[in-house]
């Protein structure tokens, strides 16, 4: 049976490798398909968040962001938390086909590159949480 420390271990190792694809991805100018893993990132690390401050092993079955980390005493500050509502759109229009098409035309390097490094703000902010 797994620690509570092998679970969260796993949740940031797999943030970590998701974050190598978040850079890969986005030189590779698949703009969309960046900013969906690096919602993977933050959902990993807040599933990570959640595993510490509470006592299943678990987390819940969502992807939204707010909700994980709702359930934690991290307090975000409002600009995060519409961040994070935000970066929530990209789990859902980067999965379903209906949405992929309207949301490609957004996402230019530009507008990319300023979500992404918002990104890596909040990554080590949350990161900074699990110390």
């Amino acid at each position: 049976m797994k620690t509570k420390e092998e679970h969260i271990n796993y949740w940031l190792n797999q943030a970590e490798d998701d974050w190598e694809a978040v850079d890969t991805l986005f030189k590779g100018k698949k703009y969309l398909q960046s900013l969906f893993f690096a919602h993977l990132v933050i959902e990993k690390i807040s599933k990570a968040l959640w595993i510490k401050y509470n006592q299943q092993n678990i987390p819940p079955k969502t992807h939204n962001l707010n909700f994980i980390l709702s359930q934690t005493p991290l307090k975000l500050s409002e600009e995060q938390s519409e961040f994070l509502l935000n970066l929530n759109r990209f789990q859902l229009e980067g999965r379903y086909p209906e949405y992929i098409t309207k949301i490609q035309e957004i996402c230019s390097y530009d507008f990319t590159h300023e979500i992404l490094t918002r990104t890596k703000e909040i990554k080590l902010c949350l990161q900074e949480n699990l110390l």
